[in-house]
């Protein structure tokens, strides 16, 4: 997945928003919390995608190839994928979204009401 793909996902989702800090990362939020990033942190070159996960899914994509603790936000259950065979485009997409329903079921009801979420 491209740069441009993850931010053309990540910006069909519902009340989301996109802001560039932290070296040029595209980071997106849902209600002013980041649900996943695409940026060039870590070991090697390259773009690296991050995002949110439940603790089942951080506990099993930790074991995967390719897969890291996502720096800064592990403790958080967040990860990151290291390398472009990490995982493929279409599960890419449905962890994004799940992270983005992770992140907007923590928002106030009146939050999620006023997003339309």
């Amino acid at each position: 997945m491209t740069r441009d793909q993850f931010d053309s996902f990540c910006g069909g989702l519902t009340a989301t928003a996109n802001v560039i800090q932290w070296g040029n990362a595209s980071v997106w939020k849902v209600g002013g919390k980041i649900f996943a990033i695409c940026s060039t942190w870590g070991a090697g070159k390259g773009r690296k995608i991050s995002f949110k996960c439940s603790d089942m899914s951080y506990t099993l994509l930790r074991e995967q190839a390719g897969i890291i603790p996502a720096p800064y936000l592990a403790r958080a259950k967040w990860v990151q994928l290291e390398t472009a065979k990490a995982m493929s485009a279409k599960d890419i997409k449905l962890y994004i979204q799940e992270a983005h329903n992770i992140v907007a079921g923590k928002l106030t009801k009146a939050k999620r009401a006023e997003l339309g979420l």
